[in-house]
């Protein structure tokens, strides 16, 4: 039987307080499973994109392992690919809001030993300009922090990391006036933060139902915290985060398979974490079960 080929692109800047042994022995369970491994470390930002595109073609798997920054530069560079092979991902970032949607362990041996099961899941991927993200595309308050914050103090703190970084945009928080069309619905307001998701978790803090959240039917799950007139709507706001109840209190929550935004201020963007450049229109498109994941 011909060896199938496994290309594993490691971020070695993702969890370095781990011990590097459970990835020696996720390796091991690879191995075991008919597969040829090449290791690649990614040397720096933009790494795990070029080397997704330039190799990924030649392997039948490829598993990321890092953070949510990293799964999003190697799905960015599969994308590129005509294609793309089976994709596999061990979480050792501080966050890792996708392997929560998807249950995969932070334990890389046994999200190996699962991957290695046989299941496959459908995965919609979406497409924000020229860019792609994997779970959200999210803009507004906030989402400065989820990629200001240093790769030592997401080793380090973790969630808490993030937490801190948005604590120093309490000051500047503000409202965005943006036109917002979905699926033929148009929005024209104020909003405090919006965000374009597949995921059940963002940021680590903002929780969706799973039995709302399916990852391959060609819909995002998009909600918008518009700016609050009153104090009663304020309150009412904060209640219903605190409550999850994205239906209630003044919250606006749709599922859409695409979203366009137009706005003339300078308005932030972040996907999957990871900055974006603030442009006056925006086209983000559902690429409907564009890649096949190992559950792991």
């Amino acid at each position: 039987m011909k060896d199938k080929k496994l290309l594993l692109i490691v971020n070695p800047r993702s969890g370095k307080t781990q011990s590097g042994g459970p990835l020696f022995d996720a390796m091991g369970v690879f191995s075991d499973a008919g597969y040829l491994i090449k290791l690649h470390n990614t040397a720096g930002p933009g790494d795990a994109t070029e080397t997704a595109a330039a190799e990924g073609s030649k392997y039948d798997t490829v598993v990321c392992v890092g953070g949510d920054g990293t799964l999003n530069e190697t799905i960015s560079g599969l994308m590129q690919l005509e294609k793309p092979p089976l994709l596999g991902y061990l979480p050792r970032g501080s966050t890792n809001d996708f392997a929560a949607s998807l249950h995969i362990s932070a334990n890389p041996v046994r999200a190996a030993q699962t991957a290695m099961a046989g299941e496959l899941q459908k995965l919609d991927i979406g497409k924000w300009n020229q860019r792609y993200f994997v779970y959200v595309a999210s803009f507004g308050a906030f989402v400065r922090s989820s990629y200001a914050a240093s790769q030592a103090a997401k080793n380090a703190l973790g969630h808490f990391a993030y937490i801190l970084e948005g604590m120093k945009d309490l000051n500047t928080l503000r409202p965005y006036r943006i036109r917002l069309t979905a699926d033929g619905e148009t929005l024209d307001g104020e909003y405090l933060f919006g965000a374009v998701c597949n995921s059940t978790s963002i940021g680590g803090l903002m929780k969706l139902d799973p039995e709302r959240v399916v990852l391959d039917d060609g819909k995002f799950e998009m909600l918008l915290i518009p700016n609050p007139k009153t104090p009663i709507d304020l309150n009412n706001l904060i209640l219903a985060l605190l409550n999850q109840e994205y239906d209630q209190g003044g919250l606006v929550f749709r599922h859409v398979s695409s979203v366009h935004v137009e706005t003339e201020e300078e308005l932030p963007w972040s996907l999957d974490g990871e900055y974006a450049p603030a442009v006056p229109s925006v086209d983000i498109e559902n690429q409907r079960q564009a890649l096949s994941f190992l559950l792991g």
